[in-house]
């Protein structure tokens, strides 16, 4: 890394250049929540990222997590496709040499259940242009994306087009520091396992221009199964009003960030969710849930035996999601 084996300031500053897109951040918990899971919050006083966090991170004394997109300029600085099911790193090898056949060079980092793979930009490019981009190449190697009916697939960062001024969107875990779950630091391929030379990889990477991502998706638009949701206003929630209840099918395993997390119906019926956490009702609304492994509502209330009538279908759309952890 250096003489002293330590991140520098000036090693903070050029993971700065390639990472961060705005001052908003995670940090993982150093101690595990009663279901044994490290969970990510926004620090305290909205504090800031600053170089000092950066060098903690790259030294293992903290682990941060990154936001994408830049509600400013709604536009990123990187793309990031995470992949932990079964057979995960080929499609990501797969994705990885399409993208090659375009001149991106993409970087593959390993993860605690499958991989990262990170495309970095010239300058912030339009979080809309790069998911429409990705979104298609996706499916025309018919790699699977979780979301659009599968519970199982690549999860796409940024994981929206757009955000309004108060919104962060999702955070993934930065590169290069040490997951609190396994102590472990996750490499990328191709650089020898040193936080600098990673680095420098990293930076020599061609980044992909917004001439480029013009020319790549001229023609193309999100296909429609990932188009967002219209939103629909709700009347206010009142839990006397005869209609369905989540949490009257479902029991909520603990309390965080303005959700109930519990464990989803439509993932247990998959034999998925072994942490009992992949679904988040809003405390203040129940009426919004989301599952983060990717099952629709309607998934949802077709496995706790309460489908969604075809004529109320419009009327309860997940139309609003539930408070970001």
């Amino acid at each position: 890394m250096n003489s002293t084996g330590r991140a520098t300031t000036e090693m903070a500053t050029r993971y700065f250049d390639l990472f961060t897109n705005r001052l908003a951040y995670t940090v993982q918990s150093h101690k595990p929540a009663p279901n044994g899971k490290f969970y990510y919050y926004r620090p305290k006083n909205g504090r800031s990222l600053s170089l000092q966090t950066l060098e903690e991170h790259l030294n293992g004394q903290r682990t941060i997590g990154l936001y994408a997109l830049n509600p400013r300029t709604q536009r990123c600085k990187w793309v990031a496709i995470d992949a932990d099911y079964d057979n995960a790193l080929e499609d990501l090898l797969k994705l990885q040499w399409e993208l090659h056949q375009d001149g991106i060079e993409a970087a593959l980092e390993k993860s605690r259940r499958g991989a990262h793979l990170w495309i970095f930009a010239e300058q912030p490019l339009l979080a809309r242009d790069c998911r429409i981009y990705i979104y298609n190449l996706a499916l025309r190697l018919k790699v699977p994306v979780k979301g659009g009916g599968l519970a199982d697939g690549i999860e796409i960062f940024p994981r929206q087009d757009q955000l309004g001024p108060e919104e962060f969107g999702n955070a993934i875990r930065g590169p290069l520091g040490v997951h609190r779950a396994t102590g472990k630091r996750y490499w990328f391929y191709g650089a020898a396992y040193d936080a600098e030379v990673q680095l420098d990889y990293l930076l020599r990477l061609r980044k992909i221009t917004e001439l480029e991502i013009s020319r790549f998706i001229n023609g193309l638009q999100m296909p429609g199964e990932f188009h967002p949701k219209p939103k629909i206003d709700l009347p206010p929630y009142d839990p006397l009003r005869r209609e369905f209840h989540i949490l009257d099918y479902v029991q909520a395993a603990l309390k965080r960030s303005g959700n109930y997390w519990t464990r989803c119906p439509s993932c247990s019926r998959q034999g998925r969710d072994h942490s009992g956490d992949n679904l988040a009702i809003s405390v203040a609304d129940p009426r919004k849930y989301r599952c983060w492994a990717g099952c629709t509502k309607e998934m949802i209330r077709e496995a706790v035996g309460q489908p969604i009538r075809a004529s109320r279908k419009g009327e309860y759309a997940l139309s609003a999601k539930a408070n970001h952890s």
